[in-house]
This record gives C-alpha cells, sequence and structure tokens, in this order.
C-alpha cells in the first residue's frame, strides 16, 4: 500500500467503531477495487458541489479515482456557479432561527438558500445563462443534439467563463471532468435551475425540447457505457446521499439483464452509500444494500457499506485517505 499522510494516518488511528469504523472499511474497499483495475461510478445527490466538495473530488478526477458520475441537475450546475459567483455566496449559520419573514427577505434580495449557504441568483444563475443560452442556440441552429453535462462542458471548455472565476480553478470538480470529457449520467435534469430556464425557452418558442437529449437516452448511453467497461468483474458504485442520482444508474444492471436479457452481465461489483435517511416506510433511499440484491442489482459477495452521517463530512474523508493525504 501507498504510503499515506496526516489525514488517513488519523482515520486508521481513531476511526475503529460503528460509523467511523464502516467509513475506513468502504475507503480501504474502495482502494482495492481500483487497485484490481476496475472502474468506479460515484453518484452525487443533495447539495454536495454547494457544499464545495470540488476541494477533493476534483483531484480525484484527476488522479483517476473515479471513472464515471452520475449526479443530479443541481450539482452539476452549482460546481459552476460557485466557481464564477463564489465571493458573492453567503453563508447564513444560525439558517435553524430564520422566520419565515427574514427567509422572504433572503428572496427578495435573490439569495437562494441551501441549509446554511445561500446561492446569489443573479451572479451565479443569471451569469451562467447568457453563455449557456449561446451554446444551446449554436446547437439548434446546426441541428445538432447534446446531453446536458456535455452542453456545459463546451462552455466551460472555450474558456468563456474564465473572466469570472472567483475561486482555484483547481477545487472545480466539473472542470476536471470536462477537461477529462469524463462520463456524466444526470437524471431528471429538467428539475435543476438551468433545466427550468431551458423548459422556460421552449415554453417561448425560442428552442426545441428535442435540443437537450433525454434521460432515457441517458439511460442507454449508461448501458453502452457498462457493457463496454463492466468486463467480467463489474463496476463500483459509490453513492452520496439517496435521491434520483443513485436511484436511476443503479437500474442499468438488472435491465441489461432481465430486460435486454444478457445473462453475462456482472453486478455492480462494490456497493458504498453515505446516507443519513433511516429505512422506514418504503424508503428507497434508506434501504440497507442487501435489498438491492433482490433487484438483481448487487450479488450476495459484492462488498456493501454503508455509513449513515452527513455526506458533507465522510466523502472528503474517504476521498483523502484515497488520494494519500
Amino acid at each position: 500500500m501507498a504510503s499515506k499522510g496526516p489525514i488517513s494516518n488519523f482515520i486508521l488511528e481513531h476511526y475503529k467503531h460503528f460509523n467511523s469504523a464502516a467509513l475506513v472499511d468502504a475507503a480501504q474497499g474502495y482502494e482495492k477495487h481500483l487497485n484490481e483495475g476496475k472502474k468506479m461510478m460515484v453518484t452525487l445527490a443533495g447539495a454536495m458541489s454547494t457544499a464545495e466538495l470540488g476541494k477533493s473530488f476534483a483531484e480525484m478526477i484527476r488522479q483517476d479515482k473515479v471513472q464515471i458520475i452520475s449526479c443530479t441537475g443541481a450539482n452539476l450546475e452549482e460546481d459552476i456557479m460557485n466557481l464564477v459567483a463564489h465571493s458573492h455566496y453567503e453563508r447564513v449559520p444560525n439558517y435553524r432561527d430564520l422566520t419565515p419573514k427574514e427567509e422572504w427577505g433572503l428572496l427578495e434580495r435573490g439569495l437562494n438558500r441551501v441549509t446554511d449557504t445561500c446561492i446569489p441568483e443573479e451572479e451565479a444563475f443569471r451569469r451562467l445563462q447568457k453563455h449557456i443560452f449561446s451554446i444551446w442556440r449554436e446547437a439548434e441552429d446546426n441541428g445538432e443534439r447534446y446531453f446536458p453535462h456535455e452542453f456545459m462542458y463546451k462552455m466551460l471548455n472555450s474558456g468563456v467563463l474564465e473572466q469570472y472565476y472567483e475561486i482555484d480553478p483547481k477545487n472545480s470538480w466539473m472542470l476536471a471532468a470536462a477537461k477529462k470529457n469524463l462520463p456524466i449520467i444526470v437524471p431528471g435534469w429538467e428539475d435543476s435551475t438551468m433545466g427550468n430556464i431551458f423548459a422556460s425557452y421552449v415554453m417561448k418558442g425560442e428552442l426545441k425540447a428535442s435540443t437537450m437529449k433525454s434521460g432515457i437516452e441517458y439511460m442507454t448511453y449508461l448501458a453502452d457505457y457498462y457493457t463496454k467497461n463492466a468486463g467480467d468483474n463489474g463496476i463500483g458504485f459509490f453513492q452520496i446521499g439517496g435521491g434520483i442520482a443513485g436511484d436511476f444508474p443503479i437500474c442499468v444492471v438488472p435491465m441489461l439483464y432481465q430486460d435486454m436479457e444478457m445473462h453475462d452481465i456482472p453486478f455492480w461489483s462494490y456497493f458504498c452509500q453515505i446516507s443519513d435517511s433511516t429505512t422506514s416506510y418504503g424508503s428507497y433511499s434508506g434501504a440497507v444494500p442487501n435489498e438491492k440484491i433482490t433487484w438483481g442489482k448487487l450479488d450476495i459477495d459484492t462488498p456493501k457499506y454503508i455509513i449513515e452521517s452527513d455526506a458533507t463530512i465522510v466523502a472528503p474523508l474517504i476521498f483523502a485517505y484515497l488520494l494519500g493525504w
């Protein structure tokens, strides 16, 4: 094993039981998976980009410790928003004490709150809007269609946003992904801010819905990726949070096996979920990994880990371990 830095050594020395031990087990399982030459998917739910996960995740991408990403439309865009408007964000540490009137006051100031952090509408959403619209428009005029993440890559790689950069570009995971042209799956992109903006242009007759590739096309794109990259041993699945970012891509294996009748397709070969969701009332996000065996997603012997904790604490520590920090 490669030498580890002080963060990793602290984790190994002090994280011995309960969720802390699960964190170490999952990190070592991830490392073993990569060392065996297998690929890993990381899924991002919640507000991980606004939580500045890029500070560690971008380096994970650069060091080839993640080969494919599934994320919500919010995470896709919010990393770029943080890149171009960071100084205009406002932190509200007493967010639990805000009254409805105080919340309304934030709205009137153009500040959209995500827990303790407010995203500035004018500097973030609107700053990106004019640039992304011109890329959507150009594609449509040329009779071209792309996925949401491909349009974002075009914008980032064009350099048009460099004039706005307010953080060190090495801390943007989207910029790191764009440079590698890393495969990204963005299920349900339509419910993001940029998805809403695109829909508004469709409603106004300024763009066609067909210019944006759809969720069904994302599923077939993922199916093609899985069949070409899983080999005999499968791909790993590292899930941050719950929801569609994880629910959508994990279904590709049973779809290939059951619906495409590809009976030699391997199961996901590693599974870890970081979540504080509890298993109750049919909660899928809180379901223990063994339930996924019954759906044809995981095998009996698939290494399975669940860490019931705050992903903004856990994910950077696991990434630090994998990076040898």
